[in-house]
């Protein structure tokens, strides 16, 4: 499976958020996808569990109204940028947590939006930035650290 490449991971931000981005970066954005999907994975097994299963279904996943449409966006962007090839390989997958098939699937639609809501997420922080610098990655990883 491919890992993403620079260019595409620079064509996505530009397409989401009209951002540029650069290597440096990329290593940024690996982070954030980790601990991101690491903590939904957590959320969403927690989830199955409460209702007495031990695999994750789809309505575990804990889906907002913004990140649905997150999510239509990445769709949107995926099929020009096939992105989620890469997504696939830089999504974590905790030990213990069983995804369905269809759990699966949305698991990476999932981690598409939340990867649209991070790009959006610096036009908040700075309507005028052009390119994140540390500070930005650092305050946008914050915001999500409380929502997710």
């Amino acid at each position: 499976m491919p890992v993403m490449n620079v260019a595409t991971f620079q064509r996505f931000f530009r397409e989401a958020a009209s951002l540029h981005v650069d290597k440096s970066d990329l290593k940024r954005f690996t982070e954030f996808v980790d601990k991101q999907a690491y903590d939904v994975a957590i959320v969403a097994r927690d989830t199955a569990r409460w209702n007495g299963r031990d695999v994750v279904e789809p309505p575990d996943l804990p889906l907002t109204k913004g990140l649905q449409e997150c999510m239509r966006e990445f769709t949107r962007l995926d099929d020009e940028l096939t992105l989620l090839p890469a997504l696939e390989q830089l999504t974590p997958r905790p030990p213990d947590v069983a995804f369905s098939e269809e759990a699966e699937s949305r698991m990476l639609t999932f981690v598409g939006g939340l990867s649209v809501a991070l790009a959006r997420t610096f036009r908040v922080i700075d309507p005028r930035l052009a390119n994140p610098r540390t500070e930005h990655w650092e305050q946008a990883f914050k915001i999500f650290d409380l929502l997710v």
